[in-house]
């Protein structure tokens, strides 16, 4: 007689497998809807926004004529950096709400 139980074994595997394969879908569904939310930061009171989707991509960057100025570059440029990181840690904070449905609040690497 085996140690173990074949078939009930077999039913273990088959089970395992079908909520894997629920996952994966899950986590496909999770990653299209992703694809079509934005998120939204502004620096500078407003004068530069930036917009992201959910998967961390930046959509579009906005700047108020009124912030460009010619003697001060660079404050511009800074703007825009604060804007875009703003936008991007939105996204991820967002990614990481909707992927934790998925896994119970358990931080797994690569996934967000």
């Amino acid at each position: 007689m085996l140690p173990y139980d074949v078939p009930n074994q077999l039913g273990v595997a088959m089970l395992n497998q079908n909520l894997m394969r629920q996952m994966q879908n899950k986590l496909v569904k999770i990653q299209e809807e992703l694809a079509n939310q934005t998120v939204e930061a502004t620096a500078g009171g407003g004068v530069v926004k930036a917009v992201a989707t959910g998967q961390q991509k930046l959509v579009s960057i906005e700047i108020d004529p009124a912030a460009v100025d010619p003697e001060d570059v660079e404050m511009l440029q800074d703007l825009v950096v604060v804007a875009v990181n703003d936008a991007l840690a939105k996204a991820q904070e967002l990614a990481s709400s909707q992927l934790s449905s998925l896994t119970g609040g358990m931080k797994i690497p690569g996934l967000f």
